[in-house]
């Protein structure tokens, strides 16, 4: 009988922090196997554009585009429509953007053809207490990212992403069915850097996240490799 256990690859993206589309497959060439997916973000993005993103899927790898858009609904629908062919598999916006932006986005997805899923970003990873009291919203960052999550869901974002500290009880309030992609991950012993809201990759896993975003404790290790293996290997433990 085939095993129903999850392939672990399937749920980590790797983040392509990298300054051009030469340097980004360089990377990917290096990481697989085992790693299938990828995060386009803004610095690969800006230096590439949408030729980085067409040629990862050329290859056979799932994208997550990440540029979190936030802008009055009839733009952000527009660069919706722009991206939408792009091969991209998971694309963001900003929940802070609204419902009506949010409605906007999914509504333009909807009329595409094998469209990529929609994901809400609530709060940044790098955003404590003290810098949601900086710019002025109430409450703990769990009470906004909880806010944030119930609306966005309710406009038609397919998922969020969010810190690893408020999975399970995004989980908990929203059940099964959202996808909750989850950055901020940091295997036992690595530096945070600049995040701030983080777990190690088993806790996150545990706690009900659907994809772990990795960057930095892959790509600038000494063997990225050997590093994405090794979190595979924690993964597949909470998977077993």
């Amino acid at each position: 009988m085939p095993s129903t256990q999850p392939d672990p690859a399937s749920h980590l993206i790797v983040a392509l922090d990298c300054p051009s589309q030469p340097a980004a497959l360089d990377l990917v060439h290096l990481l697989s196997p085992p790693c299938t997916c990828f995060k386009v973000g803004l610095e690969l993005y800006l230096a590439a554009g949408r030729p980085v993103v067409e040629a990862l899927a050329a290859r056979g790898h799932s994208v997550f585009l990440d540029l979190k858009l936030h802008d009055i609904p009839n733009t952000v629908a527009g660069a919706i429509r722009s991206l939408a062919t792009s091969g991209a598999s998971l694309l963001t916006v900003h929940a802070l953007g609204g419902p009506a932006m949010i409605q906007a986005a999914a509504n333009e997805l909807a009329r595409q053809s094998n469209p990529p899923k929609l994901l809400a970003v609530t709060l940044l990873t790098s955003m404590d207490e003290s810098q949601i009291r900086a710019i002025g919203l109430p409450g703990a960052p769990a009470e906004r990212v909880l806010h944030l999550a119930a609306m966005a869901v309710a406009a038609g974002a397919d998922g969020l992403v969010c810190s690893p500290l408020e999975v399970a009880s995004l989980r908990a309030a929203l059940g099964p069915i959202p996808l909750l992609v989850v950055p901020g991950i940091r295997p036992a012993g690595a530096a945070a850097a600049d995040q701030r809201r983080t777990a190690t990759p088993a806790a996150a896993i545990a706690a009900g996240a659907s994809m772990l975003v990795v960057g930095r404790p892959i790509t600038q290790s000494a063997d990225p490799a050997a590093a994405a293996r090794s979190i595979l290997a924690e993964m597949n433990a909470v998977f077993a």
